[in-house]
């Protein structure tokens, strides 16, 4: 035998590992699975700001643009320029035509006054048939006269002889007090004209007194005379007493306008009170 046959011999000869017997199988150590690394935490959420409170809505406020067109126009201004004019023309037509016919309407259901007299045909065009109104407006005939208060007194000079003054107009020197007057005292407005509105609607048509008020009406009126003659001093200074008055209206009708074709009398009337004995209290100026 040659020497590769001894070898090859020798390695088939080595003898065999023990194979493992055989029975459950048993599973190779597993690894520790290791879970993937967590994830970041999203951050938390900022604070948000309270909502700011809106101011009240008013109409008043102009519109406020559109912040994406800041230069976008509103209202009639968004309109071109021909379309301004016509809308400002249509405006003025209807606040025309409004307030003549407020106009109308009113003169219409009004009192019979100057204008109506003048120009109630052409009212009368404009209210009937469509706009006629079964209604009047209530409102109190303004005076149309001129009153004047005028006093006159018999007076006992110092010496015992008597005289009689002249007429002094109470409602001239109230005047006179209140023209230019920017701040006059409702004294020298209404208290003689109240006195003898008083006086007037508490006497018949022969200055006699009507009941008790009539009465007072009378104490009224010729205490506000004796301090007025008081205050002109008509006693003619020391010794002079007044001892009885008289009281006499003067009422002139005021006169219509040029245009106006209504005639009225210019002409005075007077009304002529008896003579009231003045008290010695009274006289002597002690009056409440």
């Amino acid at each position: 035998m040659d020497a590769n046959d001894g070898r090859s011999n020798a390695s088939e000869e080595r003898p065999r590992e023990p194979a493992a017997p055989e029975g459950p199988h048993v599973p190779a150590q597993q690894l520790p699975q290791l879970s993937p690394p967590p994830s970041p935490s999203p951050p938390p959420p900022e604070p948000q700001a309270p909502p700011q409170p809106q101011p009240p809505y008013d109409p008043a406020d102009p519109p406020t643009a559109d912040p994406a067109h800041p230069d976008a126009r509103i209202g009639v201004g968004a309109l071109s320029l021909r379309y301004q004019v016509g809308a400002a023309l249509a405006v003025a037509v209807v606040a025309v035509a409004a307030l003549v016919h407020l106009g109308m309407v009113f003169l219409h259901v009004a009192p019979s006054n100057t204008v109506t007299k003048q120009h109630g045909k052409a009212i009368d065009e404009w209210i009937y048939p469509e706009f006629e109104q079964n209604w009047k407006l209530f409102a109190p005939n303004p005076l149309q006269q001129n009153i004047e208060v005028q006093v006159r007194a018999d007076v006992r000079t110092a010496d015992g002889t008597t005289r009689t003054t002249g007429w002094y107009d109470l409602s001239a020197e109230d005047g006179a007090a209140i023209d230019g007057n920017l701040l006059p005292s409702h004294t020298e407005q209404n208290e003689l004209r109240r006195a003898w509105d008083f006086l007037t609607a508490t006497h018949d048509s022969s200055n006699r007194p009507i009941g008790l008020r009539g009465t007072l009406a009378e104490t009224y009126l010729r205490r506000i005379v004796v301090l007025r003659l008081d205050r002109d001093d008509a006693a003619g200074g020391q010794g002079g007493v007044v001892q009885r008055v008289q009281v006499r209206s003067r009422t002139t009708n005021v006169p219509p306008p040029e245009w106006s074709d209504e005639q009225v009398s210019t002409t005075p009337q007077y009304r002529l009170l008896p003579w009231w004995p003045v008290p010695a209290d009274e006289a002597a100026g002690d009056v409440r």
